[in-house]
């Protein structure tokens, strides 16, 4: 699905410039070279502040925190997306409260969220699923409304834009992912939130260090949820890199597109105008209900061709979400997403001859069916 060996191989130098740097001056926990991805990162997101974590799923818990999420609370998502966004919640003490997504995006879908929120609800997360931004303005309108706290989950998105403004910056708090297949990886774990807002932000900083400011004097429950220096180091070298990245990942969507979307019962996903998306992951729907996706999938299986399904079962519908009392039915577009979704290889490093060779294995089997 990622090529992290041919990216390494492209860069070598910058990478192991920077991991050498870090071993000689030993300061393997925050210290300076987390600092300064930082900044680097806030100013790329166009926000004021950037706090790095051990974790994507760890942003998006210490951001909820910050935005004063407690036990008893509501937070509003969506059921098709990573577990991690409902997890944070959880562990929080806070419930999950889902609201369908929009067939066409597969992000959740605001004209559905006002009828989803309760006296307990304290803020919203939405997801910009698969790399494409969710229709932030409407779902701040109902914020606004109802005084909650929007948090973005950009774990797929870094670099995808809404409107001329990346995500991230758009709402209370943003959440970054680094986990080595994003669009920008380290080698191990790491997450950020970047924020406007200093008060976020430094309960943040507080909480991923045991809860104190300075060392062995502590003002909050904390955790210890600190980004290494290491992989600091490795994504700043990155950074510089991930635009060039995300238009070779749109040049490769673009052709997806223009051969997937021929196949009769092949439907390729369409960005709304004025969003921008980091094409994290390439994600088709499989309308015809003659091609059955495990037999795609081990066709492509025997091609050689990775293909992966995100996500098979929407979070509603998850043995650790039992007590919470959805069943089958309640949400149908993403009930019916995860049984039509198909995910294929996508990253910068791929060739035209090899989106070429995929679709047209893709176009063989559609084909056999008759």
């Amino acid at each position: 699905m990622t090529d992290l060996k041919g990216q390494y191989q492209s860069i070598k130098a910058e990478i192991d410039g920077a991991v050498s740097r870090v071993l000689q001056h030993t300061q393997f926990i925050l210290g300076q070279e987390v600092k300064t991805f930082e900044g680097e990162m806030a100013a790329y997101c166009g926000t004021k502040h950037a706090a790095g974590v051990a974790s994507g799923t760890d942003a998006l818990h210490l951001a909820l925190l910050a935005c004063g999420v407690g036990p008893g609370d509501e937070v509003i998502t969506t059921p098709f997306t990573f577990i991690a966004t409902s997890e944070a919640i959880v562990n929080c003490g806070a419930r999950p409260v889902f609201v369908d997504i929009d067939p066409d995006t597969f992000n959740i879908d605001p004209t559905k969220m006002a009828t989803r929120i309760s006296p307990k609800c304290k803020a919203i997360i939405p997801v910009h699923l698969y790399g494409l931004p969710a229709d932030i303005e409407p779902i701040l309108s109902i914020a606004r409304r109802h005084h909650l706290k929007v948090i973005e989950d950009c774990a797929q998105a870094l670099g995808a834009e809404y409107k001329g403004k990346k995500v991230g910056s758009l709402c209370d708090a943003g959440c970054l992912s680094f986990f080595p297949a994003k669009n920008l990886g380290c080698y191990g774990d790491g997450g950020m939130v970047v924020t406007n807002d200093p008060k976020i932000s430094e309960t943040v900083e507080m909480l991923r260090k045991h809860g104190g400011k300075i060392a062995y004097y502590h003002s909050l429950p904390g955790f210890n949820s600190r980004l290494d220096a290491l992989q600091a180091a490795i994504l700043s070298a990155k950074l510089k890199h991930l635009d060039t990245w995300n238009d070779m990942r749109r040049r490769n969507t673009a052709l997806y597109d223009s051969l997937l979307g021929k196949i009769q019962g092949i439907q390729v996903t369409r960005a709304p105008a004025n969003f921008k998306s980091s094409c994290n992951y390439y994600t088709v729907r499989l309308l015809n209900p003659r091609v059955k996706r495990d037999d795609l999938r081990k066709h492509l299986d025997g091609k050689g061709i990775q293909n992966m399904v995100y996500y098979p079962l929407s979070l509603h519908l998850q043995e650790v979400y039992k007590d919470l009392g959805y069943k089958a039915g309640d949400f149908p577009e993403s009930e019916r997403a995860h049984a039509q979704v198909l995910s294929l290889p996508m990253y910068p490093e791929l060739t035209e001859d090899q989106v070429r060779e995929v679709a047209a294995a893709v176009e063989t089997y559609v084909k056999g069916l008759g």
